[in-house]
């Protein structure tokens, strides 16, 4: 098994970026890379109301503690704000105890160096502990559109597509980390706003249109700390297609087509039943074609045309 030995500085955005001393083949089976992870930075906030606000706390040499709470400035909180990947900083304290404990004292001139916190650390005990709250940066909204037809599209969706005419809903929520705020749900023709209820907002179209179609995004909006945040979810594309087949009139003009052929089949049938009842046997025919005969005599007889001339046309 080839082995590469790593010589990194800690900037690289890949191992293979690190430079390499040497090739070795003296790693055997089992005894494969093992890594142990830590906090980003080993920096953390603890027993604030989010994970972005709380009590500093920094890693150094394998052992956690509060760190040393005088001196600091905004300014210094900020850099403590960007390593815990929480936005800004939005405030800055003390937190007082009555009895001293071991804590890292962090200078301004090292954390304004640019250093990571944890190389800044010197051991120390104190009685005053720094409190911190960061903007935290905001969640991505999810947007989801749904209709009575299609059901909800999936968060990978990238796509909806709607009948003309028929109604389709939009949804805008966040995951909980402030009170309130408020949804824009934004296209390139529509903006709609709605507060924000549960952290979730929704937007009724009762009738879709050619002009409701194209691409939407969900853009939260809340005020904290005095300041304005927001964050935009992805977009979502919308399109609105032909004319919604409604079943009904294709029902009723089903049942409209069987009720007249009924009636037609129940007409013919009573009439044709009429006529056979009207029609005369085989027999009273004969007889009517005998009385016509004796009726053809007798009109010769009334126009008094001689026995032998009768005889005579006859032979005609």
């Amino acid at each position: 098994m080839g082995t590469k030995e790593f010589q990194c500085g800690g900037h690289e955005a890949a191992l293979l970026d690190c430079s390499s001393a040497s090739e070795r083949n003296t790693c055997s089976p089992g005894t494969a890379v093992s890594l142990t992870c830590s906090e980003p930075g080993g920096v953390q906030l603890v027993g604030g109301e989010s994970r972005c606000a709380g009590d500093l706390e920094v890693e150094h040499q394998g052992e956690w503690r509060p760190v040393e709470g005088s001196l600091w400035t905004l300014k210094d909180a900020g850099v403590a704000c960007r390593e815990l990947h929480c936005g800004s900083a939005v405030s800055v304290g003390e937190r007082k105890e009555s009895s001293k404990r071991s804590v890292w004292r962090i200078s301004s001139l090292c954390v304004q160096s640019g250093s990571p916190l944890r190389e800044c650390a010197v051991s120390y005990s104190s009685t005053s502990f720094l409190t911190l709250t960061c903007s935290d940066k905001l969640f991505q909204p999810n947007i989801s559109v749904s209709s009575s037809m299609y059901g909800v599209s999936g968060p990978q969706q990238q796509g909806f597509q709607v009948f003309r005419g028929s109604t389709f809903s939009i949804s805008c929520s966040i995951q909980p980390q402030y009170p309130g705020g408020s949804f824009l749900l934004s296209s390139s023709t529509h903006n709609y706003t709605q507060p924000a209820v549960n952290h979730s907002a929704y937007f009724l179209f009762p009738a879709a249109e050619p002009a409701h179609q194209g691409n939407y995004s969900c853009v939260y909006h809340v005020s904290a700390f005095s300041q304005d945040f927001s964050s935009e979810s992805r977009l979502l594309s919308v399109t609105v297609t032909g004319v919604r087949s409604d079943p009904k009139p294709f029902i009723i003009r089903a049942v409209v087509l069987l009720l007249i052929q009924l009636l037609v089949t129940i007409g013919l049938y009573f009439y044709c039943k009429a006529t056979r009842g009207r029609r005369p046997s085989r027999q009273e025919d004969i007889e009517l074609d005998y009385d016509d005969l004796e009726d053809i005599e007798l009109d010769y007889d009334d126009l008094g045309v001689p026995a032998e001339e009768e005889g005579a046309q006859g032979a005609e």
